[in-house]
């Protein structure tokens, strides 16, 4: 796909450009880890690479919405194995939960435990300039902790960020491969899917989350769907601007705003204070039958239209 600028209604291709050094790219990504992905940086080139078991890592960052570590590489090389190299950084962390905890506490100066990391959401996530077919239809497994971001750098500054998503996902990866490694990873880590807190909901909640789902989706192209253990997110780049959670005879919404303009009835509660990046109050409220879906969405469209950089 070509990138062009108008100018006086004239088109000037923007030329892509290389990074010198993969290095190069690890420092610009690690400097807005917050902007592209909502992660909170650790460690890597911009400090010192965390290096463990004869494994270094490239950038060690936090999540700090799901309380996780996530574990980000760059590559050139297109013959590398995705789930070979991202499941043997999964088990290093597994297996050394303490070491991680201790690197963390010593780069943030604070004092989290291991009981306060979820490490069932851990995750490992490929940057390159571009993947191999074979490397892409590798991550069609619906239960897959790896995610890969191709990167573009282009003349004018311009940089962009694109994941990539399988054509058709496929079923569980422990059901194809025969590696101890994977088994043990997947016995800890789990990848929730949309379909996991679908089944939670009663028989009456069921069709009213796939309503809700659909209307949130259409609000905008570019929202993304991430489920996470307890809740459904919808997301415009990092930002959350709605969380779902499936309770058995109900759906329990959350938004952010500073102020609700819409909610008329003060159907919505505002927690005492806010969590994850930034300081927008974070609002919550039930929603239990279909007459109640429009005065729900717009309640969400307040806080879609909210989310910064729209």
């Amino acid at each position: 796909m070509s990138t062009f600028q108008i100018k006086n209604n004239k088109f000037t291709k923007i030329k892509e450009k290389s990074f010198d050094y993969e290095k190069d790219l690890q420092k610009l990504v690690e400097q807005n880890l917050k902007e592209v992905f909502g992660l909170e940086f650790v460690s890597g080139a911009l400090d010192k690479q965390f290096y463990l078991k004869n494994l270094e890592i490239d950038t060690l960052a936090f999540d700090p919405e799901t309380k996780t570590f996530v574990i980000i590489e760059y590559k050139k090389n297109k013959s590398f194995s995705i789930i070979d190299q991202g499941y043997a950084y999964l088990a290093l962390l597994l297996n050394n939960k303490a070491e991680f905890i201790l690197h963390y506490n010593d780069k943030k100066d604070k004092n989290l435990k291991k009981d306060d990391i979820d490490w069932s959401q851990s995750r490992v996530l490929f940057i390159a300039k571009e993947f191999t077919p074979h490397q892409k239809g590798a991550i069609s497994f619906r239960d897959l902790p790896i995610g890969l971001w191709e990167v573009q750098l282009m003349e004018k500054d311009i940089i962009s960020f694109s994941q990539i998503k399988p054509a058709e996902v496929q079923e569980s990866i422990t059901k194809v491969t025969k590696s101890s490694t994977i088994e043990k990873v997947s016995q800890e880590v789990k990848t929730p899917t949309f379909e996991d807190h679908y089944q939670k909901a009663s028989p009456l909640i069921k069709p009213l989350l796939s309503k809700l789902r659909e209307k949130i989706l259409s609000l905008d192209e570019n929202i993304k769907e991430k489920p996470v253990k307890n809740y459904i997110g919808y997301k415009l780049d990092w930002y959350n601007f709605v969380s779902v959670h499936v309770q058995m005879g109900k759906l329990k919404i959350e938004v952010r705003k500073q102020k609700l303009k819409n909610d008329k009835e003060k159907r919505f509660k505002k927690y005492p204070n806010s969590y994850g990046y930034g300081i927008t109050p974070l609002w919550w409220g039930y929603i239990l039958k279909d007459k109640e879906l429009d005065y729900m969405l717009e309640i969400i469209k307040e806080s879609y239209e909210a989310a910064p950089d729209r």
